[in-house]
C-alpha cells in the first residue's frame, strides 16, 4: 500500500478548509437572504457583503484553530466535533453582535440560530466522511514501547485511548540491552521512548535518528527547561542559555495588566451568577457560602484562596488535607453542579484582582501537600516561579487527578514558553475544558493526594500490552 503520510498535513488542511467553506456558505445564504436587508446604510453594504462574509470565515478559522477543530486525526473524533461546535457557537455569537452593531439595533437572532443548527449538522456529516477516509488511508502506527524503572502501565492505558492513531503492540525494558532492543525494533514502525535514564535515552534516540525510525520521546524536566532557553552562538559554538528566572519585568507587567483587564469586567458580568450560587448554597444546609483555604503562590508565598463551598461543613474535620476523590461523599448535590461547571472557582477573581493569583498559572497547592510532593521530587517547587493561576497548562491539558510529576512538566512547559499570547490562548481554551467531564475527575478512592502507588501490574507491562492487543484483534 502506498504511504500517504508525507501528504497527511496537506490532506487534512484541505479537508478543514472545505469544512470552513461549507459553514461560510450557510452563513452567506442567510446573510444575503435575510440580514443584509436590515443594514443601516444600504449603499455601503452592497459593496461590503464580501467583508462581512469574510469576517465570519476568519473568526471561524481562528476559533477552529484555537480549540483544535482543525486537528482531524490528531484529536479524538468527539473532541474534534466538540471543538467545531464550540467554534461555530462563538463565531455566530460574535457575528450576531457585529450584525446588530451594523444595523444599529438588536436584530432577530432566530435565523442565525437556525443557521447554527444547520452548520452543526453539515459539520458533523463532513467530519464522519473525512474521519472515515482518514482511518482508511492512515493506519495507526505499530509501536514498540521502551520503558525503564518509572511506572509505564498508565502510559500504555493513555495511548490505548487513541488506538486509532497509536497502537502499542509490544513493550521491552531498557535493561534488556541495546542489542536486544535494536533487533526488536525491526518489527515496528515507531517507538515510544519512556522515562528512562538520560544516557540510555540519548543512545536510543541517536539510533532511531540514524535509522530513520519514528520516535516519540517523553521529555525530562531538564528537557523542558531547555525548551525555553535562548539560542546563541559564541563564534562557531552554539549555546543554549537558561536564564534561571521565570518572567522578565515587562512580561510580568503585561501579564498583570491582562489579569486586570479580564478579571474586573468578568467579575461584574458573572456577579448575578455568583449571587444566585451564594443563595442556593446558603439555602441548602445553612452553612457558610465561601470556602477559604491557605494555598501557595509565587515562591511558595502563602495566601487565602476563595471558592464557593462545594463540600459539607467541616469536610476535613480530622485535620488531614485531602484532595477530592471520585464519587466523594463529602461533596453536596449543589457542590457537584458548581464543581462540574467550575462555578465554584469564580470567587478566585477576587484573588486575581488582589494580586495573589494570576488568571493563568500553575494550580495553587496547599502548603502541606506542596511539602509532601517536594519530598518526593524537589523540582516540584520550580512551578512556583510564577504566580498561581485560575487556569493554566496543567488545568487545560491535564485533569484534576493528573499526577504531580506530570503537572510539574506541564507547568514548567508553560513557564519556559511563556508569552502573552499563550495566556490568551489558555484563557480561551478553558471554555472548552469546562465542557469536558473528565477534567474534573477526582483522585482514586485509595489516594489522599494525586500521588499514585506503583502497583504490581507495573512490573508486567508486556502482559498488559499483549492483553490489549488480543482484545483489539478480537474486536476488529
Amino acid at each position: 500500500m502506498k504511504n500517504y503520510d508525507p501528504y497527511k498535513k496537506t490532506i487534512l488542511f484541505f479537508a478543514s478548509l472545505v469544512n470552513i467553506i461549507l459553514m461560510t456558505g450557510v452563513f452567506a445564504y442567510i446573510w444575503y437572504n435575510y440580514y443584509s436587508s436590515m443594514m443601516f446604510v444600504m449603499s455601503f453594504y452592497k459593496k461590503g457583503h464580501y467583508v462581512v462574509i469574510g469576517l465570519f470565515s476568519l473568526i471561524l478559522f481562528f476559533f477552529s484553530y484555537m480549540y483544535g477543530g482543525l486537528k482531524i486525526g490528531q484529536l479524538r473524533r468527539i473532541e474534534v466535533m466538540l471543538s467545531q461546535y464550540l467554534s461555530l457557537f462563538l463565531t455566530n455569537l460574535i457575528t450576531y453582535i457585529v450584525i446588530s452593531l451594523l444595523a444599529f439595533r438588536a436584530v432577530n437572532p432566530f435565523v442565525l440560530f437556525l443557521s447554527l443548527i444547520v452548520e452543526m449538522i453539515i459539520s458533523t456529516v463532513w467530519n464522519f466522511i473525512i474521519i472515515y477516509v482518514y482511518n482508511r488511508i492512515f493506519q495507526p502506527w505499530k509501536i514498540l514501547l521502551i520503558y525503564g524503572e518509572r511506572p509505564a502501565a498508565e502510559l500504555v492505558y493513555k495511548v490505548e485511548t487513541r488506538r486509532d492513531k497509536y497502537a502499542i503492540y509490544d513493550a521491552i525494558n531498557i535493561d534488556e540491552g541495546m542489542d536486544a532492543i535494536h533487533e526488536k525494533m525491526k518489527e515496528f514502525q515507531a517507538v515510544i521512548i519512556g522515562d528512562i535514564s538520560a544516557v540510555k535515552r540519548n543512545d536510543m534516540l541517536k539510533y532511531c535518528y540514524a535509522n530513520k525510525i519514528r520516535a516519540y520521546v517523553i521529555p525530562k524536566i531538564s528537557d523542558i527547561i531547555l525548551m525555553g532557553a535562548d539560542r546563541i552562538h559564541v563564534f562557531d559554538t552554539p549555546l543554549l542559555l537558561s536564564k534561571g528566572y521565570a518572567l522578565s519585568f515587562d512580561q510580568r507587567f503585561w501579564k498583570r495588566l491582562l489579569d486586570l483587564i479580564i478579571a474586573v469586567p468578568m467579575l461584574i458580568i458573572v456577579s448575578p451568577v455568583m449571587l444566585i450560587t451564594a443563595i442556593v448554597i446558603k439555602l441548602y444546609d445553612r452553612g457558610p457560602v465561601f470556602y477559604k483555604q491557605v494555598r501557595c503562590t509565587i515562591y511558595e508565598k502563602e495566601f487565602s484562596i476563595y471558592k464557593f463551598r462545594s463540600m459539607i461543613v467541616n469536610a476535613e474535620s480530622d485535620g488531614v488535607a485531602k484532595l477530592a476523590k471520585e464519587n466523594d461523599d463529602r461533596i453536596t448535590p449543589v457542590g457537584k453542579f458548581i464543581r462540574a461547571t467550575r462555578i465554584d472557582e469564580l470567587p478566585q477573581l477576587f484573588n486575581i484582582i488582589k494580586g495573589d493569583m494570576s488568571f493563568v498559572g500553575p494550580r495553587p497547592e496547599r502548603p502541606e501537600i506542596m511539602r509532601e510532593y517536594c519530598e518526593e521530587m524537589p523540582e516540584f517547587k520550580f512551578r512556583t516561579r510564577v504566580k498561581a493561576g485560575l487556569t493554566g497548562y496543567a488545568q487545560v491539558y491535564g485533569k484534576y487527578n493528573t499526577t504531580p510529576y506530570d503537572k510539574l512538566k506541564l507547568d514548567l512547559f508553560y513557564i519556559e514558553n511563556y508569552s502573552i499570547w499563550t495566556d490568551i490562548k489558555l484563557i480561551l481554551m478553558t471554555v472548552k475544558t469546562v465542557l469536558k467531564k473528565d477534567a474534573t475527575e477526582g483522585i482514586g478512592a485509595d489516594q489522599i493526594t494525586a500521588e499514585k502507588e506503583v502497583s504490581a501490574t507495573e512490573e508486567k507491562v508486556e502482559d498488559i500490552v499483549k492483553e490489549i492487543v488480543e482484545n483489539s484483534e478480537e474486536n476488529a
